[in-house]
């Protein structure tokens, strides 16, 4: 099977939507397939290229027997919303012009969520008349009005009718968890059996529990230290200030180390200024991530307090649940659900610091406790295996094909 796949993140960018992009095409090469990827030159989250690469017309590598097609588009941080939408949009413009000149495949996957990218995939499918699935990894634009992003309600309604219009028109739907499998089909009033859940997961072979890192945590001048650890975007929906504002009531011995980009990286740095027992770092390169994640005795997962946000399994909860680290979540719902349900750590009430301290402080306390937890959290990661969810996505992207041929 000839498969296109139209996404805006891709390796060597280290985030969620890259590295599951990433991952589910591995496999399915290795399953024999082809993929093609279209997607942008890697920029995100800090809006300059990666070293190593120069922005063109268009441009073709290979990674891991993936055909890597990176098309030019318009580079902002991830800040700013006008910025930040000129530069989906030129990605999906300039993707639809180049795939129609790609050669024909059998099938079509485009990632959200951010619906530019699946809209130009529909455009694609329609015009090559070719099957399409649309990945829905969280719900846009419900996300962007719960962290106030946009507040304009007519550019919100228009937001409203494009997602409904592509929830119909795609030949199958995949989520991430069984909540946004069914708030879609109230939404968009469509039969539950065209939405399919295959969560997000862990590549195993990547993350594994490993040795903590001494000399690394003696640059940072951390040792000694019980680090508690957020790895990914710092952004509007993290809440991260939160914790900042909070460190100076965390126990002596505990250090909070965050890594990564995002909107709201240079106002954490102006909050974490003068404070000792806050670490903010950038992003390190996606080799690098497990040898940073094993300074981590407890990962961090939160997220605000919004309704939407009930809905998501943040995919930072695998990866540290396979490296057999606790975490300590702040998430309502399916998260929380999922935690609970393997013992892999403990969670507390979305942006309340003193629910946080209190659970902290019996993580950081009872050593019997952190070690259930991070045996729930192994058992945790052995049944989100990245490999077995991309094999369940083939399998039902074989079947669109095969009744498109019958139809």
């Amino acid at each position: 099977m000839k498969i296109l796949f139209l996404t805006d993140n891709f390796p060597p960018e280290h985030n969620p939507p890259a590295n599951r992009s990433y991952a589910h095409s591995r496999i399915w090469v290795q399953q024999g397939h082809e993929v093609t990827v279209v997607t942008c030159f890697p920029n995100f989250p800090i809006g300059r290229l990666y070293e190593g690469y120069r922005q063109k017309w268009w441009d073709v590598e290979y990674i891991d027997g993936i055909r890597v097609v990176r098309i030019w588009s318009y580079i902002a941080p991830n800040r700013g919303v006008l910025r930040r939408s000129v530069d989906y949009l030129s990605y999906a413009v300039h993707a639809v012009f180049r795939s129609l000149r790609l050669p024909q495949h059998d099938l079509l996957v485009a990632t959200s969520p951010q619906f530019f990218t699946a809209l130009a995939g529909r455009a694609v499918a329609a015009w090559r008349r070719m099957p399409w699935i649309m990945e829905v990894r969280d719900l846009w634009p419900d996300s962007i009005r719960a962290v106030g992003a946009i507040r304009t309600s007519l550019v919100l309604r228009m937001l409203e009718h494009l997602e409904r219009h592509l929830y119909r028109h795609a030949d199958a739907l995949v989520v991430v968890t069984e909540a946004i499998r069914q708030v879609i089909a109230q939404k968009a009033d469509i039969p539950l059996e065209r939405i399919h859940v295959v969560p997000n997961g862990v590549d195993t072979q990547l993350f594994y529990p490993t040795e903590r890192d001494e000399e690394l945590k003696r640059q940072l001048g951390i040792e000694g230290k019980f680090v508690v650890g957020y790895v990914g975007t710092h952004g509007m929906a993290h809440g991260l200030d939160v914790f900042i504002r909070g460190s100076d009531r965390l126990p002596e011995r505990v250090v909070l180390l965050c890594i990564g980009e995002g909107a709201e990286k240079e106002k954490l740095k102006q909050l974490a200024r003068d404070r000792t027992n806050v670490l903010l770092l950038p992003s390190v390169p996606h080799q690098q991530i497990r040898r940073y994640m094993s300074l981590i005795d407890v990962a961090l997962v939160p997220l605000r307090r919004r309704q939407v946000f009930t809905t998501v399994v943040p995919s930072k909860i695998f990866e540290a649940a396979a490296m057999g680290i606790p975490i300590l979540l702040g998430v309502e719902g399916q998260a929380q659900e999922l935690i609970e349900q393997y013992g892999a750590g403990l969670a507390f009430e979305p942006e309340n610091f003193e629910d946080f301290l209190e659970k902290l402080s019996l993580l950081f306390s009872d050593d019997a406790l952190y070690r259930r937890c991070a045996d729930g959290a192994l058992r945790l990661s052995t049944h989100y295996d990245r490999h077995t969810q991309a094999l369940r996505m083939l399998e039902l992207m074989e079947c669109v094909v095969q009744q498109r041929n019958k139809s």
